[in-house]
């Protein structure tokens, strides 16, 4: 599916984040005379100086691609008043609800944090919807709303009542809400439930780019559950891609007349971590980022993760012709150049902090 934005207003939420980010530069670049309107708070859950790369970036693309308009605004999805101001002004045809706080392991120490960005922020977002009017309403689920589910691939038909961490809990928190409201109120709502998805201009907090700065550093890396863990990553350019299928789209009624519908956005092929790591140091060393590959160090699970996640995408490929594109040795191929451009080559044992 091609973009056919002309003449809309597209609000991202957390645009400054790694996928809005991406999702934000696709559009200014590819779609012409669309506005952008880009909310996110800057947070420093990790490095705000990325963010603001990241914002300076679309910035310039906005001004360079000369396709539309580009408005940010910073602001936080719990200040409601905001939220509404900004519906007020911009009028957004589609929103994409990016913003959250992200992270399982997070969730633990800061519970407060998840309750404020996934649920009261979302409803915020919910209620402006309602009040004010909204085209389609896209928003982030996540795959940990299937918790230790032992059946696989995970299907959206599984059972998702049993998470095993707060910040699962919010997701599937988000989409009995967003469900409710699409069935009261006829607000068409698409949920995406995101599978492990990793790229240049990624998290810090995530795992690749953890096992990089311990690469770095010469440090031991942490592998939990002695390695015997499956992900099903996916590469940023996928996700995007799929991201816009779905803008493009809005559900049909189901059988009960809501405008609803959840759909795993994943490659669909879960990898060993013990593979992954191999397959980053490998492109690790290709880049001269380091110069050996580490010591893995053996740990037990930590709380909240889970043995694997593994998207069933058949209704994706299906209902929008999603089919994930990008492998593993070519997506992490294309994070250590780009890290290697960004950090600089050969920062070695500690130069760069995360």
């Amino acid at each position: 599916m091609g973009m056919d934005f002309m003449g809309k207003t597209i609000l991202i939420t957390g645009a400054a984040g790694f996928i809005g980010f991406h999702l934000a530069r696709h559009i200014l670049v590819k779609s012409p005379l669309a506005r952008v309107v880009a909310l996110d708070s800057l947070n420093d859950y990790y490095d705000v100086s990325l963010k603001m790369d990241r914002l300076h970036m679309l910035q310039e693309t906005a001004i360079g691609a000369d396709t539309g308009s580009f408005v940010f605004v910073k602001g936080n999805l719990a200040d409601r008043p905001l939220v509404d101001s900004v519906f007020e002004e911009y009028r957004p045809d589609i929103i994409v609800n990016l913003a959250a706080q992200a992270g399982v392991r997070y969730s633990l120490s800061h519970p407060e944090a998840y309750i404020e960005a996934n649920v009261v922020g979302f409803f915020h977002i919910l209620e402006a919807c309602r009040r004010l009017g909204a085209g389609h309403l896209i928003y982030a689920s996540s795959s940990s709303v299937y918790g230790n589910n032992k059946k696989v691939p995970y299907s959206t038909k599984d059972r998702t009542d049993r998470p095993v961490s707060l910040y699962a809990a919010t997701k599937k928190s988000d989409e009995l809400l967003a469900y409710s409201y699409s069935k009261l109120y006829g607000i068409p709502m698409t949920g995406l439930r995101f599978f492990t998805v990793y790229g240049p201009f990624g998290r810090p907090d995530m795992a690749y780019f953890k096992f990089t700065d311990k690469l770095i550093k010469g440090e031991k890396i942490p592998v939990y559950n002695y390695g015997d863990m499956y992900r099903d990553f996916t590469y940023i350019d996928d996700i995007v891609q799929g991201i816009e299928n779905v803008m493009n789209k809005a559900p049909e009624p189901d059988d009960g007349g809501v405008r609803h519908k959840i759909y795993n956005i994943g490659n669909g092929n879960p990898e060993k971590l013990l593979d992954f790591i191999e397959i980053l140091e490998n492109a690790l060393l290709e880049e001269n980022i380091i110069d050996k590959k580490g010591v893995k160090e053996l740990l037990p699970m930590q709380p909240g993760d889970v043995y694997q996640t593994y998207a069933d995408i058949a209704e994706m490929e299906k209902d929008f012709g999603f089919v994930s594109r990008i492998g593993l040795k070519e997506g992490l191929a294309q994070y250590a150049k780009w890290y290697a451009g960004y950090y600089g080559r050969k920062v070695l044992h500690g130069d760069r902090r995360i």
